[in-house]
């Protein structure tokens, strides 16, 4: 555990308490991806199978329960509690053009071919592509809620954070997983926009655009 670590899971929570408080507010799931939140809910669950075979710490044991929870959750408002305020229309793009991929990378580059390794492989691939489904449904629509913005950011720091996690474990441990890095690097540079967009716009108190 580091600062950068912490940082980052505590960005990560920050997100998640964000979009569940939004969507329970404002009894409304109007602008989030129900498509991202269903790979974000198999992220978990294929990464986080040894929730209760492995123990390792109680703040770990903790974090993945919330993970889990806080996914499923979401999907049951979104999908049963306020389905109706769901955007199906706009929400249109095709998962299985990510998953497909990330399941043949993952049984092709791993670090063991176990069951357990090749599903948390899947996970750190799939996480890295997650939230295109998102950022589609945002520039289709063509902006976003500051809310959502918010959530958006957050999210996005979670990761930045961890990739400078993982320089200070290289330099400090000489530690370093080049699945991890190279998905996190390319999970943040999908945020880029999103990142330039959040702070010449929406911390100046304007309504987000993304270019459709």
């Amino acid at each position: 555990m580091n600062v950068f670590r912490l940082a980052g899971d505590l960005s990560h929570l920050l997100a998640i308490i964000i979009l569940l408080l939004k969507i329970w507010k404002t009894r409304s799931c109007a602008g989030i991806s129900g498509k991202s939140q269903i790979l974000f809910a198999i992220v978990y669950l294929s990464r986080y199978l040894d929730l209760f075979t492995t123990f390792i710490s109680v703040y770990n044991t903790f974090m993945k329960f919330v993970f889990v929870v806080s996914s499923l959750g979401t999907l049951y408002l979104m999908y049963l509690k306020f389905r109706a305020t769901y955007d199906h229309n706009h929400d249109s793009f095709r998962i299985e053009f990510l998953l497909v991929p990330c399941v043949v990378l993952a049984l092709l580059i791993n670090h063991d071919f176990t069951v357990l390794e090749v599903l948390w492989t899947f996970s750190i691939y799939l996480e890295s592509v997650a939230i295109l489904p998102q950022l589609f449904l945002v520039s289709k629509t063509g902006e976003a809620e500051s809310i959502t913005s918010h959530y958006l950011f957050a999210l996005g720091s979670y990761r930045a954070l961890y990739i400078l996690n993982w320089i200070y474990r290289y330099v400090a441990e000489s530690h370093y997983d080049l699945i991890a890095i190279i998905a996190g690097i390319v999970q943040t540079i999908l945020y880029c926009d999103f990142f330039y967009l959040y702070i010449t716009k929406v911390l100046k108190g304007k309504k987000l655009q993304l270019p459709a």
